[in-house]
């Protein structure tokens, strides 16, 4: 079947943040200071958070190809792999963050291919049982890798690769121990399967999905992660959304519709960027359409109709240009069932 599109958001990319700060002292003084985002004129970015898991915000891109001609290089000098393995293979880690992020600005999935490289010979270096952080790390890079990869090419075999790299992950990180690294697994895990889900067409790996993101709702609170906290309720709605399309069950999708009006409610309490809280009323919006249709309600596609015109009128300023034109199509849908129950 087809599914509605919504829009997926992404927290931010820590692993990756890390790895630049922890290589950036390799770069020349220059470089070093261009790897500022220059915010001297302030813009709204309306795809932010909505690129993918390599979307950088606290250093600018232009420093990714420098980095990693600098870490290649680096490993390729180093005698120090059987001397300290674990700082080898954390150097590994950097470089195949950073190449992950050049593949998805680039979406060349060479670039993710070498990522993963870097991340399974890292893994060469470490042991469950000796470094537990630093392997149950890489684990993690790795599936956010196979992940990327898999969304690229609507792959299921990297989607599979993630899966089972989180959940290694998760074989170390706790809820009680690692609150915080269990709960971006957990989000990290409910979107793989959310991917996979889609392509094929099961709903056992939606189910799967939607409680790797309640699990990791169980830990999040709005003062301290606003956005992961908005991030995993859309989501979790659009799993919802596209389950209740699967099963054409009208529950579902009330249950979608529900926990969009969470994300759409914290993203306004707590003043993320406007357009993250448009896109959750789209998605919302979008999943009441499918549900009008279903249950073939007048009144409801009467509603949807007027809110997707509200959206388009009000946030103009505020919208991708997918969105708009998913929005005009969806408008379009909504009025046609008005006039097919009309008749």
């Amino acid at each position: 079947m087809k599914f509605s599109n919504n829009c997926i958001i992404y927290p931010e990319n820590r692993a990756l943040e890390r790895a630049i700060a922890n290589s950036i002292g390799m770069l020349s003084e220059e470089l070093v200071e261009s790897a500022t985002p220059d915010r001297k004129v302030t813009a709204a970015d309306n795809f932010l958070y909505t690129r993918g898991n390599f979307e950088q915000h606290s250093f600018s891109s232009k420093i990714f190809e420098s980095l990693r001609e600098t870490l290649e290089a680096s490993l390729t000098a180093a005698k120090n792999r059987n001397q300290n393995p674990v700082a080898w293979a954390e150097t590994r880690n950097n470089l195949g963050n950073v190449l992950a992020a050049l593949g998805q600005q680039r979406r060349d999935a060479e670039l993710f291919d070498a990522a993963i490289q870097c991340f399974n010979h890292a893994l060469e270096e470490l042991r469950q049982e000796d470094s537990p952080f630093e392997w149950a790390a890489t684990q993690y890079n790795l599936g956010t890798a196979n992940q990327a990869l898999g969304r690229l090419l609507d792959a299921a075999k990297p989607l599979k690769v993630a899966v089972d790299a989180y959940t290694n992950a998760l074989l170390v990180w706790s809820r009680d121990e690692s609150p915080e690294d269990w709960m971006y697994t957990m989000h990290q895990l409910g979107a793989t399967l959310h991917t996979y889900g889609k392509l094929l067409k099961g709903n056992r790996q939606f189910q799967k999905s939607v409680v790797a993101y309640k699990n990791a709702l169980a830990v999040l609170d709005a003062d301290n992660y606003a956005l992961e906290l908005t991030a995993t309720h859309n989501n979790r709605a659009a799993v919802l959304h596209h389950l209740g399309e699967s099963e054409e069950n009208p529950d579902r999708l009330k249950e979608a519709i529900k926990s969009y009006e969470k994300a759409l409610t914290v993203s306004m309490e707590q003043q993320l960027p406007i357009h993250l809280a448009v896109i959750c009323r789209v998605n919302k919006a979008t999943a009441q359409n499918v549900l009008a249709q279903l249950t073939n309600d007048a009144v409801l596609a009467e509603e949807i109709a007027d809110e997707f015109e509200v959206i388009m009128e009000c946030f103009p300023h505020a919208l991708q240009p997918l969105c708009l034109k998913h929005c005009e199509e969806q408008l379009k849908k909504a009025q046609s069932q008005l006039k097919a129950l009309a008749c």
